[in-house]
């Protein structure tokens, strides 16, 4: 069974909540419990930091479920001469594919077609760069074995592995590979319950206000209550949201934006089609196949000015650029009619006040407030990380914190082999819940005590009810969006969410939205 201190849920939130009301001062606070904050108190609590992680909504609320659910080689960020981002993404992705999460993320095969219209110096570009690629994979230590070479296939072997790719032309395909998230919430859950497990603090709906460098302010969103924490570091990781905590901060966020598709709107491809977006040198479409039967196509690179909405829309010039740019590569056509879902997200980017938003530097900065404190800002899901070893190196220079050097790079995640609670999944597991879960699937279902634990949630959804049962009673889902939007991602597809909410309701212990929402 997985220990109970990896657990988060409901009764512990409260227990832990009323301790933090009786004082005491902690070592340190991170506002904000997407991938950033959630790595950082994971890396805080394996140091031997008292660590609390706040957020005032939901794990993974903002940007960190909103990604393509790759983990990036770097290999764009070399073609555009930033070696050491490149250097450090195929470094990242190597630790997560091998040791943090490697029942979390795996080789995902990207085709690109080649076709008649594609001209002989583009192929050749494409090509030098799936090669940049193989040596980035080397420089890193990666495996092939982990992450296959690149190669050139077939037109018959490029229709096989994306059944609905234009066959007019087709003179074979180049076959690349990265890393792909059987989703990005899920990585994120598993970092909080991971830091859980190592003894950190993992506060879902609870908002942070006054932050200094010695303390903040809490309210729990749910009771209202309201209380002061004295911390000897806060660090402020709450991405696009970051100068709400220091209005000194200046960002530039751009809107990145997915459609969703039936994976049969694509013949159910096994492989990434990758469109070259024309004009570009080093920006593709991505047509891939995710869980639940679908595929994601993305991504846009927008401005996105003015206030920050909680959940960003897509809009329709983007929606049509993505289908007009795909549909270069299919057979058929696709259109709006055949999209089931779109989401989009908001790249916290810092501002450099030039060019483009897809021009913009990708590095993350840590700044220092006035009042002091931290703020990492910029950055990656790929180098979660790195990002998190580096302002906990700061902070603790800064602030004499009595730690230890970081662990985080050789640390197996909850799910992963090797973590204390690994079970290793049994054969007769369903498929999809391994996908989901690692070594930690056989005890989603031995922990169920819900009716029919086995069942699916609703036909055609492969997402079981201990599935739901187990976002409420180990990976701190309150609500029933909690559980549809973010532990799965059923929510995606609105008809889809539609027929679970029921079964969502069964389980879920809080209000659907606080109150005062």
């Amino acid at each position: 069974m997985i220990p109970d201190f990896a657990a988060l849920n409901a009764a512990r939130r409260t227990a832990e909540l009323t301790a933090l009301a009786d004082g005491g001062t902690v070592d340190v606070v991170v506002i904000g419990a997407g991938i950033t904050g959630t790595g950082i108190a994971l890396d805080a609590a394996t140091r031997g930091l008292r660590v609390v992680c706040v957020d005032k909504h939901d794990l993974a609320f903002g940007t960190s479920r909103w990604s393509s659910k790759l983990v990036h080689g770097g290999l764009r960020y070399l073609a555009t001469g930033n070696v050491g981002i490149a250097r450090r993404s195929a470094i990242e992705r190597g630790i997560l594919m091998s040791r943090n999460a490697p029942h979390l993320v795996r080789a995902m095969p990207q085709l690109v077609p080649l076709l008649a219209s594609m001209r002989t110096r583009d192929r050749a570009l494409v090509r030098a760069g799936f090669l940049a690629g193989d040596g980035l994979r080397r420089l890193a230590g990666t495996s092939p074995e982990v992450l296959p070479r690149s190669r050139r296939i077939s037109a018959e072997r490029a229709a096989q592995l994306a059944p609905t790719v234009r066959r007019d032309g087709l003179d074979g395909g180049l076959l690349a590979y990265d890393g792909q998230l059987i989703d990005d919430a899920r990585l994120v859950t598993a970092v909080a319950r991971t830091a859980a497990q190592h003894g950190a603090t993992v506060l879902t709906y609870v908002a942070a206000s006054q932050a200094t460098g010695d303390g903040v302010r809490l309210t729990d969103r749910f009771s209202g209550a309201s209380f002061d924490v004295a911390a000897r570091t806060v660090i402020n990781a709450t991405g696009v949201w970051a100068a709400d905590i220091d209005p000194g901060l200046r960002l530039r966020p751009s809107r990145g934006t997915h459609l969703v598709f039936d994976a049969a709107a694509f013949g159910n491809p096994t492989a990434a089609l990758t469109v070259p977006i024309p004009g570009e040198l080093n920006r593709f479409v991505f047509a891939m196949p995710e869980q639940l039967g679908r595929v994601y196509l993305g991504l846009t690179d927008e401005e996105a000015p003015g206030p920050i909405p909680d959940v960003p829309r897509p809009t329709d010039a983007e929606i049509s650029f993505l289908l007009d740019t795909v549909n270069t590569a299919l057979d058929t056509a696709l259109w709006m009619t055949d999209v089931r879902g779109a989401y989009a997200g908001l790249r916290p980017l810092i501002d450099t006040g030039e060019g483009r938003t897809a021009d913009v530097s990708r590095n993350h900065a840590v700044v220092e407030s006035g009042s002091g404190v931290f703020s990492v800002i910029g950055g990656k899901l790929t180098e979660y990380r790195h990002m998190a070893e580096d302002v906990l190196d700061r902070a603790v220079r800064a602030r004499g914190l009595a730690a230890s050097s970081c662990r985080t790079r050789d640390l197996p995640l909850i799910g992963a082999p090797g973590n204390p609670g690994a079970q290793g999944p049994a054969a007769e597991l369903p498929a999809s819940l391994v996908a989901r879960y690692g070594a930690e699937a056989a005890n989603v279902l031995a922990a169920g005590t819900c009716r029919r634990p086995g069942d699916p949630v609703a036909d055609g959804i492969d997402v079981l009810r201990a599935e739901f049962e187990y976002a409420v009673s180990h990976e701190g889902a309150l609500t029933v969006a909690d559980i549809v939007d973010r532990r799965t991602r059923i929510g995606l597809v609105d008809s889809d969410r539609d027929r679970v909410l029921a079964v969502a309701r069964e389980f879920a212990p809080m209000p659907d939205q606080p109150a005062g929402d």
